[in-house]
């Protein structure tokens, strides 16, 4: 269970005028640094920033320490896996599956792995700071919503990351990242449902190819998934 004192503090700092960015960011991991597991439905979309957009939907499954499993349903199955070692892609229509070292991926999905107990804003972001909510992309934020502008520590994968922002709700429930990149490309992943300790069988975070799929290593999976 989460330290209610500890959740209670960060909580109460997501309405006030002067939020503080260590206070926000104390909200969302109190919020999720205790569950074993975590599911949600997501949408996610992709601007080329010239007026081209992409969407797609499904459901996603966190599990301790650091593993997750997306579940494209809309507009076709996809999988996206991270097994704690590795990172995989698998398009059944191609019939090809990408592996990488997880050390190696620079897609941001792999970051977020922070809902699963395995990294944190702090060692995510060379800056962090509490944002105004009109920073965010329609649609606006909900009432009481706050919002933290991430800038990511120098890496090979941070290269063409401008910024990251997260929407968070009163509750420390993560509601948006929008991941940002030069020439106003932008990636976004919107979050409802979450729910907290629901059984994750082992298969669900384990990616066997199946027969006749041919696997790829790959060094990094940036843009794969676009």
């Amino acid at each position: 269970m989460i330290r209610f004192a500890l959740l209670l503090a960060a909580l109460l700092s997501l309405g006030s005028s002067g939020r503080d960015a260590h206070q926000i960011a104390a909200a969302l991991e109190s919020r999720y640094q205790h569950a074993r597991t975590l599911k949600a439905v997501f949408f996610q979309s992709y601007s080329d920033g010239k007026g081209s957009l992409s969407a797609e939907s499904g459901t996603v499954y966190f599990s301790r320490p650091g593993r997750m499993r997306w579940e494209y349903e809309s507009p076709e199955p996809k999988l996206f896996l991270v097994d704690g070692a590795n990172v995989w892609f698998y398009v059944p229509s191609d019939h090809t599956a990408t592996r990488a070292k997880l050390n190696e991926s620079s897609d941001w999905r792999t970051p977020l792995a922070l809902l699963a107990g395995k990294a944190d804003l702090a060692k995510l972001c060379s800056n962090l700071e509490a944002a105004d909510l009109a920073a965010m992309p329609p649609p606006a934020p909900a009432p009481g919503d706050a919002v933290l502008r991430c800038t990511p520590r120098q890496s090979p994968s941070s290269e063409t990351i401008r910024d990251v922002l997260f929407e968070i709700d009163p509750g420390g429930f993560l509601n948006r990242i929008v991941v940002r990149e030069p020439g106003n490309a932008s990636t976004e992943f919107r979050f409802a449902g979450w729910q907290e300790n629901v059984p994750v069988p082992e298969v669900k975070i384990h990616f066997e190819p199946p027969p006749g799929v041919a696997v790829v290593n790959e060094e990094a999976l940036a843009g794969a998934i676009r």
